[in-house]
């Protein structure tokens, strides 16, 4: 295949061949058919190359496609108030006598999900299939006298109610010492030979053994080399973090996206395993669109009866939907069965009243139009109506070229303009001030190419409050979490950890900034970050200047141990401190 900068060169030279060949036939007064039809092509090739825009791969495009998935956190911390497994609960109180995955599909159903995650291996390493990789999982459980498998029971349940199904394989394991954060990588070097092949074994039996995944979850990255694995059984799987990623973290779990949101990124962004919406980039040059998830419980994974009175509004959900899938993302829901088996009544009716207001919402459009292209789309209703949403989705399959819109109605003779924005990609839900209209028009004034409208309609929500939008803290106030004097450098060095057990307590991404008395006085040497004294991956860490930036990606809870200590390399001696601000929380 030819990449883009090689082939125009090609073409071009080819069409010259072409002008070649046909100024030689008018020596005989006459000019080639054939050549007159071979420059057209080329013409007409060199334009489509002009446009050679990032576009989703097959697996991407239908996993997008779903809109809304459903996740299952279920462990053995279930049976504990904490989020991450501290392995305090005896194998022997695990036996979800009710467990009925049928049931988790009809809630999934509910609320138009069409795909479940299942969390088959959380950070503790208890494993819910059946395997001899480990002695920590459900075959040395009561339930089904140890020969119950959940991953195959909810593999035929999604079989049997026709979702897809994908499967949350955490890269870590307490039980080896590879903790939260690691993406695999044990405490203990003189492990890690015996615990990647431990993972390998344990990722080829759940990716082989049941229903063919759509996803693969990699929570925090991946270190080990699954490569071959990947490309054998999950070729057909989209990939969540790790080095296959071909989707990506928005950077919190809040349900909830700032907009503008791009599906692309550079490539090199994407390589790293851990990119967020952050990276998102108009211009970039691979697919890689935002999976955006977030809890039903706020803000917990797992069931306890204490969580559930934090159980999420209706309202709260619907400012999710808003902010999620428009923007154009997947939305990622949690569900929680609790102890069991079963998720519990209570969660089912919100998940079925979520799903029935956004059918009321958006199931009639009053007016709508579909497969239309170029820069100017009109949409007549067929009578003057009130309305206060319209939904803009772009035919994505040939790559996110919108860059800059507004709609306008047509009220009282003058077309008024009524919103405007900035991305599109696969649904962009608009919202304003109800009024009265004929006709309305989408004027895309800003595109990488000539825009694909898979379609553009109006809506009339009744009863309708505009979502909450919380601020993202993007550029919160500083705050001072640690410092230093000039007489405690030693041969022009530093070295200081800075707790952040108060600070950073939920998942997001943030900035440590070192601040000196002198300008131009310092360097940083090297930073790491360190959960319960277990090393994160160096990927969560990017030092830029004196800026330190944070990947938090795990849910830091029930008095977990969170610090970085950076090295500091001193040009010339100064005192200093060291300030702390969310980068991108909501």
């Amino acid at each position: 295949m030819y990449g883009r900068n090689k082939l125009l060169p090609y073409l071009m030279k080819l069409m010259n061949r072409t002008i070649l060949m046909i100024t030689s036939d008018r020596k005989n007064k006459r000019i080639s058919f054939l050549g007159f039809y071979l420059i057209c092509s080329l013409f007409f090739l060199i334009s489509c190359n002009k446009t050679n825009l990032p576009k989703p791969s097959e697996v991407q495009y239908k996993w997008h496609e779903q809109e809304r998935i459903m996740f299952i956190h279920f462990a053995p911390t279930t049976w504990t108030e904490v989020e991450q497994n501290d392995h305090s609960v005896s194998l022997d109180r695990i036996n979800p006598e009710k467990l009925n995955t049928d049931q988790w599909c009809e809630a999934a159903i509910a609320w138009g999900a069409k795909q479940i995650i299942f969390v088959a291996k959380h950070s503790g390493g208890f494993c819910w299939w059946q395997t001899h990789t480990t002695e920590y999982g459900i075959r040395n459980t009561p339930y089904k006298n140890g020969n119950g498998d959940v991953l195959k029971e909810i593999s035929e349940s999604c079989k049997k109610y026709g979702l897809n199904l994908g499967v949350y394989i955490y890269p870590g394991d307490k039980t080896w010492g590879a903790m939260i954060g690691s993406g695999g990588k044990t405490n203990d070097p003189s492990k890690q030979e015996a615990y990647n092949e431990v993972f390998r074994t344990q990722l080829t039996e759940v990716l082989s053994n049941y229903v063919e995944m759509l996803e693969v979850w990699f929570d925090g990255s991946c270190v080990i080399d699954v490569s071959d694995i990947m490309e054998k059984y999950a070729k057909n799987a989209v990939v969540f973090q790790g080095p296959h990623a071909s989707l990506r973290w928005p950077g919190t779990e809040s349900g909830k996206l700032f907009y503008p949101a791009w599906n692309t990124v550079k490539e090199e962004d994407l390589k790293t395993g851990v990119s967020t919406q952050i990276h998102g980039n108009p211009n970039g040059d691979v697919w890689a669109p935002l999976e955006t998830n977030t809890t039903l419980y706020n803000h917990y994974w797992f069931w306890s009866p204490r969580k559930v009175k934090t159980r999420k509004s209706v309202d709260e959900l619907m400012d999710c939907y808003y902010q999620s899938v428009g923007y154009g993302s997947v939305f990622l829901l949690n569900a929680s069965p609790d102890t069991t088996g079963l998720i519990p009544v209570d969660d089912i009716q919100r998940y079925k009243e979520f799903g029935d207001e956004i059918e009321r919402r958006f199931a009639s459009p009053i007016a709508k139009t579909e497969s239309t292209k170029g820069k100017n789309i009109h949409l007549k209703l067929p009578k003057p109506a009130r309305i206060n949403h319209t939904v803009i989705m772009e035919n994505y399959k040939e790559g996110e070229r919108i860059r800059e819109y507004k709609i306008e109605g047509l009220a009282n003779g003058k077309w008024v303009e009524l919103t405007k924005g900035i991305s599109v990609g696969r649904k962009k839900i608009d919202y304003f001030d109800e009024i009265e209209i004929k006709q309305l028009r989408l004027v895309i004034t800003g595109a990488a190419a000539k825009p694909f409208i898979r379609s553009f309609a109006a809506y009339y929500v009744s009863n309708f409050t505009p979502p909450q939008k919380t601020s993202m803290q993007v550029w919160a106030r500083p705050q001072q979490v640690s410092g230093w004097s000039k007489n405690e450098i030693s041969n022009n060095q530093i070295e200081l950890k800075v707790e952040l057990n108060d600070k950073i307590n939920v998942p997001g991404q943030y900035i440590l900034s070192v601040k000196t008395d002198l300008p131009n006085a310092v360097e940083i040497k090297s930073a790491e970050m360190y959960y319960n004294g277990n090393p994160a991956m160096k990927e969560f860490v990017n030092i830029k200047g004196t800026s330190i930036y944070l990947n938090q990606t795990a849910q830091i809870t029930d008095n977990g141990d969170l610090n970085v200590v950076i090295k500091i390399y001193f040009k010339k001696h100064s005192g200093g401190k060291i300030e702390f601000k969310p980068q991108l929380i909501h």
